[in-house]
Formats: C-alpha cells, sequence, structure tokens
C-alpha cells in the first residue's frame, strides 16, 4: 500500500511593525488642523509557527499581556463570515464592522480568559475580538493550525500605537499566508509595494474597529507605511485625510514616560470647553499649531531637503518648542511633563515636547547631532531616580517587515543563521532581549528582515 505523503508545514515567519508618536498637532487634530505622525522604532513582532496538517487549532499567545487562548478551527463560525453576502475579499475595502459577523464571534471572545481581573479580561477580549475577525475574513475552514506569538517593545496604554503595531503584524502575517501579498524585496517597483502597504494597512484597520470603535485611522497607516504621515480631519462623517511623507529622515529620539495615567476624552475635553469660554483666543492658538505642523511638512517635501542638516534639526527642534508651548497653554501639560522638559532643558541635548492627549502620557526629544553619549546616559540616572521610564528609539524608521524564514545572522556559529523558535522567542527577556534577539529598530539593520518602501518623491 502506499501512503500520500503529508504536506510539509510552512517555515516559522516573523512580521514586524512600529508603534508610532504624534510629532506636531495634538488637540489642534481634533479641531479639524493638520497633525504630523511618524514611526518610532519600538515595534511589535509576531512569530507564526504553522502545525502539522493533524492540528486543527490556532492559537493566539500574546504573552507581553498574559493572554494566551486556543480555538478549534473547525468550531468557528465560517459559514456566516463566508455566506455569499458577507464574505470580503482581501483587497476590499472595509470602513464598518457587520454586526452580525460580530455576534456571531462573540461566543468564541467571551471564552477567552473566564478568571482574569476585569480589566485585564477586557484587554484580552479586544485582542481576540480583532484577531478572530480578521483570521475568519482572511483565512478559510482549510487554514492550516498555526500559534500566533506576539512580543512588543511598545508601552500600553501611552498613546504610542501599540494596538495599531500588533493589528498590522496580525494583517500582514494573513495576508501572507494566504499568499496575496508580493515581496517584499529591494527590487519592488513602487507602485506595486504602496498596493501592498494599503492592503496590509486597510485590514489593520477593520482590527483597530474591533478595539476602538471609531479610529481615526493614523495609527495604523503609520504602522504599516513607517516614516511620517500627515493627518486631517474636517469632517467626522467623511474618512480623514492621510498623507504620507516617505521623505521623511530618520532621526535620534528620546522619549520618556511619565508613567502617570490620563484620559484623552478628559483632556480633548478640557481644550474644548476653553473654546467654548475663549474662542478666539483659542482658536488663534489652534492654527498657531497648525502652522506648525504646515512649517514641518513644507522643510520635508522642499526640493532642496536635506534631513540630516544642522538646518533641519534647527528647523524641527524650534517647531517642537513652540507646539510645546501652544499645548501648555491649552492648558494640557502636566508637571511630570515639564519636569521631563526642565531635565532635558538643563542637559542641553535637544528639544522637548509633550506627544499625544497630555495629561500624562510621555514626552519626546529631538536629539542634537552632538549631543554626548555620557550626557544621555546621566540623564538615564535622573529618570530612574523620579521614577520616569526612558527609551532611546528613532523617529521615522521603516513601517511593516518580513522575516521569512524566521532565521537571523546573530553572529551565531549555528549553520545557516539562528533560529527563532516559539521557545526562545517567549524566553526573550523584556525589551532588550526581544531586541538583542530580533530585534530591528535601534540597533543595525539585520541581514534577513525585509520592509515594503513607500516612493520617494
Amino acid at each position: 500500500m502506499t501512503r500520500k505523503a503529508s504536506s510539509p508545514m510552512a517555515p516559522a515567519f516573523m512580521v514586524s511593525a512600529p508603534g508610532k508618536v504624534i510629532v506636531y498637532g495634538e488637540h489642534a487634530v481634533v479641531h479639524g488642523k493638520a497633525a504630523l505622525a511618524a514611526a518610532i522604532s519600538l515595534r511589535s513582532y509576531l512569530l507564526v509557527t504553522t502545525l502539522s496538517k493533524s492540528h486543527r487549532t490556532v492559537t493566539l499567545n500574546f504573552r507581553d499581556i498574559g493572554l494566551n487562548h486556543t480555538w478549534n478551527i473547525d468550531d468557528l463560525p465560517w459559514a456566516i463570515f463566508h455566506h455569499p453576502s458577507k464574505k470580503k475579499f482581501y483587497y476590499d475595502l472595509i470602513n464598518s464592522l457587520d454586526p452580525e459577523l460580530v455576534a456571531a464571534i462573540q461566543p468564541h471572545v467571551d471564552a477567552v480568559s473566564p478568571d482574569a481581573s476585569p480589566e485585564q479580561r477586557k484587554i484580552h477580549r479586544n485582542s481576540a475580538s480583532s484577531f478572530l475577525y480578521l483570521f475568519l475574513s482572511l483565512g478559510s475552514p482549510q487554514s492550516p493550525g498555526a500559534i500566533y506569538t506576539l512580543r512588543s517593545t511598545i508601552p500600553t496604554g501611552a498613546g504610542l500605537g501599540s494596538s495599531a503595531s500588533v493589528n498590522v503584524c496580525v494583517s500582514a502575517a494573513l495576508l501572507l499566508q494566504i499568499r496575496t501579498l508580493a515581496g517584499p524585496h529591494p527590487d519592488q517597483p513602487p507602485d506595486e509595494a504602496e498596493v501592498q502597504i494599503e492592503r496590509i494597512n486597510r485590514w489593520a484597520f477593520v482590527g483597530e474597529l474591533c478595539i476602538h470603535g471609531n479610529p481615526s485611522g493614523v495609527d495604523n497607516t503609520v504602522a504599516a507605511g513607517g516614516k511620517a504621515v500627515i493627518f486631517r480631519r474636517g469632517d467626522y462623517s467623511k474618512p480623514p485625510s492621510v498623507k504620507s511623507l516617505p521623505s521623511f529622515p530618520e532621526l535620534p529620539l528620546l522619549l520618556v514616560d511619565t508613567r502617570q495615567s490620563r484620559s484623552t476624552a478628559t483632556e480633548v475635553a478640557k481644550v474644548g470647553k476653553l473654546r467654548e469660554d475663549h474662542p478666539v483666543v483659542t482658536e488663534s492658538i489652534l492654527n498657531g499649531i497648525d502652522q506648525v505642523t504646515v512649517s514641518a511638512e513644507e522643510l520635508v517635501e522642499s526640493p532642496d531637503f536635506d534631513g540630516l542638516s544642522e538646518k533641519t534639526f534647527d528647523h524641527l527642534g524650534a517647531l517642537f518648542r513652540i507646539n510645546h508651548g501652544f499645548l501648555v497653554s491649552l492648558g494640557v501639560s502636566h508637571p511630570r511633563l515639564e519636569r521631563i522638559r526642565e531635565i532635558v532643558d538643563f542637559a542641553d541635548i535637544g528639544w522637548t515636547k509633550l506627544t499625544g492627549a497630555g495629561g500624562g502620557g510621555c514626552a519626546i526629544t529631538l536629539l542634537r547631532p552632538d549631543a554626548k553619549e555620557s550626557v544621555i546616559k546621566d540623564l538615564e540616572t535622573h529618570f530612574q531616580e523620579e521614577g520616569f521610564g526612558k527609551f532611546e528609539t528613532t523617529l521615522g524608521g521603516d513601517g511593516v517587515g518580513v522575516l521569512y524564514p524566521a532565521v537571523l545572522r546573530n553572529g551565531s556559529d549555528e549553520e545557516g543563521g539562528e533560529e527563532i523558535d516559539q521557545q526562545k522567542f517567549e524566553l526573550a527577556d523584556g525589551t532588550e532581549g526581544i531586541e538583542q534577539l530580533v530585534g530591528v529598530g535601534v540597533q543595525e539593520r539585520r541581514e534577513g528582515w525585509k520592509f515594503w518602501k513607500r516612493a520617494t518623491r
């Protein structure tokens, strides 16, 4: 008797996408003005391990938030997702969730982390709902069993786009598994790369809809395409205007987390009240912030732009200072944010502003090119003593990238490179351990990682 050979399993592969910061335009963007957002080198990393044909399960293992749940693929509601009236294709544009599809996955979401605290359970179930909606939309009942293991160096709840980064990773991984993405590769035509990025971005936005209800779309756009974007949302009944800035340079950035919790809704309401009470003055401040963003956009798009010149740093740095001053005037800073700025200003190593909604959260510093490493190290000690979290990152780096197969040349003696297996990845210790093992951010580019690149004009 002859036995049919089983199909070989696909090799493990990895996808990575960056977090983001708002560089200019906080709060003004809520009132129809422009904002500039850019990628940072803190990233999410998703390892996809395909199981043998006999394993009919899919596991979501988001180690950093304690989520580990397995579903039986054959028990999932494929019939409703693949019904002719519901079926979506990988190239479709989706701006809202289908309530019937959301209802169909709900029992499978409700089974996740029943014994966790209410707050943790909410985070786990949000992650599960976005994953299942994408998995059922893009996959099929014949999808192979797999383990999706996520690690991230992006602090959560700090306004740094962590959920969008994860959704870009999941979207790209699923699209790769159904073979609808070409590349990325160095000789890929820019228009083809743009189509691929947009495909990933569209589905990542669907994942964001599952978590946030009414996301702006800016976080997933930056995570997918990298570099920077100009974002404007005038009429909330229409999709926002998002314009890519592929020429935005990679710049050294110090990111400091106040570890002060804040509510975006509270800070937005504060500015809304100020606008109500002092309409003319507040509108002039918001217009001033808009002009800061426009000035940065015009600089980056000017024909003779040199991203690493002293003139560029001085221009962008001055805009940091001006933008922060406007935000202080709107009442959305915080003593912890001002303390960070005071410490950095005293060291004279760059220009600092709050990023995001304010009232806590993070501050960013554009480092001067001649900033001494010894001074930055001294600052690190200072920040630790005062209870701040500090990250040295790069602004304006690559968007979504792929390591296929999950093998890196990490200076190891292993023939063909070091295979990134499940156990190694799970046991990587914190941000430093993850970056040493698989990082593509602040360390030098590693052989093996490839990125889709937007065309530069």
